[in-house]
């Protein structure tokens, strides 16, 4: 089987404060952060993976958490350089690091670029103070404002900025307005998603009074729209990019790609040239990370076969345009004939569009759940 691309996410697991919504494994700091000592680790990590990086050079880099920004960035051109030593990096590789808008975060932008990070992910969620407020965020409006402009004089030509919908008590106007907002901070890239409420979080034990359906269908509807007027191709299901902008890391998981994951509770997933996928985790706990004693994986599961179609789909399926038909045998190492009774239903059906690749209709997508069902 040839092995698809393979890409890095590295865990930073502390935030300054546990926003109510996240269900991320992201810890409360609590004193001075362990930096160098977490570096340490990651290198550690990074070595025991690289096996699996099986001649392979990263072709794309996302450090995520928690607050991937509360660490300097010195710490990330040590990273870098070990990462370039042990398994090398492809050359213009999409290196992003998450990062809060707040002004101490803003003030370390420049240092990032120069340390080879190339990509931001701001994370604003929301421009309006009372929402910011609801949502547990620690910057204000007018510094998630001004972050976009920060961003650019440092040197990124290349950011995305998080923004939510559906917030409690949001109307469309309001909704549409905190949008624009984004818009007119001119990012490359948007991430527009909708809150949910997950288990193992404190919005989920106290809800808070969200929207009505009709009205987040109307917000969803409206914001499309302004999104295409304003030249952002929506190419999934919550992102949006200026032409050539696409996120390529993302794009990676999407179409069933490889990723090692280090730091505390990444995830990754391996193919194998014997045609075996498999998806290692690590210990979740930064203290167990940091115990010498103790083992970064805690798990590793192979994926099995019958389990591999709807894994492929699950993610496929989430790109507007779909994938071309011949990625599935490429990546799954299972032949599309096995697969080939249930497209051709669906397309029958008007869920999946008509020729050479998996993609579905508007009506496909919006019934993904009863689509996939099919690969089970």
């Amino acid at each position: 089987m040839l092995l698809p691309p393979l890409s890095l996410y590295i865990h930073i697991p502390w935030c300054v404060r546990k926003c109510p919504y996240c269900d991320f494994n992201s810890h409360q700091q609590v004193g001075e952060i362990p930096e160098t000592d977490y570096i340490d680790a990651l290198i550690d990590d990074l070595k025991e993976e690289s096996q699996h990086s099986q001649g392979r050079k990263i072709h794309s880099i996302f450090i995520g958490g928690g607050t991937p920004s509360l660490l300097g960035a010195s710490a990330y051109a040590r990273l870098l350089e070990a990462i370039e030593q042990q398994i090398g990096i492809e050359q213009g590789a999409e290196i992003t690091l998450e990062a809060n808008p707040g002004s101490v975060e803003q003030s370390k932008f420049t240092d990032y670029r120069h340390a080879g990070i190339n990509r931001l992910s701001i994370g604003v969620q929301s421009f309006q103070e009372e929402q910011l407020q609801a949502l547990g965020r620690i910057h204000n409006g007018h510094e998630a404002a001004i972050a976009a402009d920060r961003a650019r004089a440092s040197g990124f030509d290349n950011f995305n900025l998080d923004l939510m919908h559906g917030l409690p008590g949001q109307d469309v106007g309001a909704a549409c307005a905190d949008l624009q907002q984004a818009i007119d901070c001119q990012p490359t890239h948007l991430s527009w998603y909708q809150l949910t409420i997950e288990k193992n979080t404190e919005f989920y034990s106290r809800p808070p009074c969200i929207p009505v359906e009709d009205r987040l269908l109307e917000i969803q509807t409206h914001g499309e729209q302004l999104l295409a007027k304003s030249g952002y191709l929506n190419y999934e299901v919550s992102a949006y990019s200026k032409p050539g902008r696409r996120s390529q890391h993302n794009l990676n998981y999407w179409r069933f790609g490889d990723y090692i994951g280090i730091g505390a509770g990444a995830h990754g997933k391996i193919s194998l040239s014997n045609g075996k996928i498999f998806r290692r985790a690590k210990t979740r706990l930064p203290k167990d990370y940091l115990n010498s004693k103790k083992a970064f994986c805690c798990t590793q599961q192979p994926i099995e076969t019958d389990e591999l179609s709807v894994e492929f789909m699950m993610n496929a399926l989430r790109l507007n345009g779909g994938v071309e038909q011949a990625l599935f045998s490429q990546r799954t190492g299972i032949a599309f004939t096995e697969i080939a009774a249930h497209v051709a239903r669906l397309k029958q059906q008007g869920l999946l569009q008509p020729g050479e690749r998996l993609a579905t209709t508007a009506l496909g997508s919006r019934y993904l759940d009863s689509v996939l069902e099919q690969f089970i």
